[in-house]
């Protein structure tokens, strides 16, 4: 908030008729007791998530640094995501691998120097055969160089508060300095899910590449739960013999999309049958419920010596929590903590607030409130106009 915005701070407590959640990702440590203890027993690390909150369902050593194998394409796929929805980069444009893209072993869609493939294609053979030669001719298109696109994938990972995290290449080949935790992966892998059309890729079982031509390449997704587990879409697995077996996936069920990552599972049996207890586990105990939503009206500041005398803050987007099944109401309020007054000019996304919420006065989550539009400085005109409305009509 701009210096001597804040005239003024008011608070709003209010309660809802919500149920308790657990804590968020954000504000303390996982809800883990009971049966939850027996989750993910043979990963050396794991997190559970739901993607909307970021509320942390379970973990375990969720920030242990550890090699993540392919699970690094999460990311690459972000960043090719990121490019398409800013317009720097079509599923259409056609990329040319190079003999550095093509000399790539382990998983590949076997690119030969020289040959074209289209971005959308590129993108099946990364999400779906995990191909490392895919993910480097991706990073060469949209960085120039794999070297700068391994520093826009740093960049990004601070950017999104991944402070377990340090990339050395695209494809998570095995290489020295390179590393993450489950709790930064989920991270990676929520924000990856804020484009919807990822999960076309993620979510496809199989397809193929180079379909019309004389050597037609099957694809068959690496991660099987998109096929038998209910819900599944997505998002990675990941294989060296340093790392294991190891899985950044998702689900979604009745609204709710939940993020589970296992690092280090010593086989692909076991490391699927865990993440789908994981998934069983939060289904049958949690589900979403909004608090606003998207564009209703939380409150209003009022402007000072602004064209406009008021400001609504109204939510941007649904706001809810993640809450436990069976539990009784009334165990939720909210505050919310915003100027009583503004200074004009207030610009359009200036943060003016949050929304804070409790469980039995537990932070529980956050909401960062926005300025919905620009309010300038008022002329003299309007200012006279509104002093003498205030001088001569004032309710008897």
């Amino acid at each position: 908030m701009k210096k001597g915005l804040l005239i003024g701070l008011t608070t709003l407590v209010i309660a809802l008729p919500l149920w308790p959640a657990v804590s968020s990702a954000n504000h303390g440590g996982p809800h883990a007791a009971g049966d939850e203890a027996a989750l993910a027993g043979n990963a050396v690390s794991a997190v559970l998530i739901d993607a909307d909150t970021g509320t942390v369902i379970y973990e375990k050593k969720s920030h242990e640094k550890l090699p993540p194998a392919s699970i690094t394409k999460v990311m690459t796929m972000l960043l090719t995501m990121e490019a398409i929805d800013q317009g720097r980069l079509k599923l259409t444009d056609k990329v040319t691998a190079s003999e550095h893209a093509s000399s790539m072993g382990g998983s590949q869609i076997f690119l030969e120097p020289g040959e074209e493939m289209t971005v959308d294609d590129l993108l099946k053979g990364v999400a779906m055969a995990s191909g490392n030669d895919a993910s480097v001719a991706l990073a060469e298109k949209i960085g120039g160089t794999e070297q700068a696109f391994v520093k826009m994938m740093n960049e990004k990972a601070a950017e999104l508060g991944m402070k377990d995290t340090h990339f050395s290449n695209c494809n998570g080949l095995p290489v020295d300095n390179h590393y993450s935790s489950a709790y930064d992966i989920a991270l990676m892998s929520r924000e990856l899910l804020k484009y919807d059309g990822i999960t076309k890729y993620t979510g496809s079982y199989q397809d193929y590449l180079r379909k019309n031509t004389e050597k037609p390449f099957w694809l068959v997704n690496t991660n099987k739960l998109v096929r038998f587990y209910s819900g599944a879409d997505g998002l990675k697995t990941g294989y060296t013999s340093e790392a294991k077996f190891c899985l950044a996936a998702t689900a979604k069920r009745d609204g709710l999309r939940l993020i589970a990552v296992v690092l280090g599972e010593p086989n692909t049996k076991t490391r699927n049958s865990e993440v789908s207890a994981m998934f069983d586990y939060a289904f049958s105990q949690y589900a979403l419920h909004p608090i606003y939503k998207a564009g209703e009206v939380i409150g209003k500041v009022k402007v000072q010596k602004g064209e406009a005398a008021q400001l609504e803050l109204a939510a941007s987007k649904t706001m809810s929590v993640l809450v436990k099944k069976g539990t009784k109401p009334g165990a939720i309020t909210q505050k919310l903590e915003v100027p009583e007054k503004l200074a004009a000019p207030v610009e359009k996304g200036q943060i003016i607030g949050k929304l804070v919420v409790y469980e039995d006065g537990k932070v529980l989550s956050e909401f960062e409130l926005k300025a919905a539009q620009t309010v300038k400085k008022a002329g003299w005109w309007t200012m006279f106009k509104r002093t003498a409305s205030r001088l001569f009509f004032v309710d008897s």
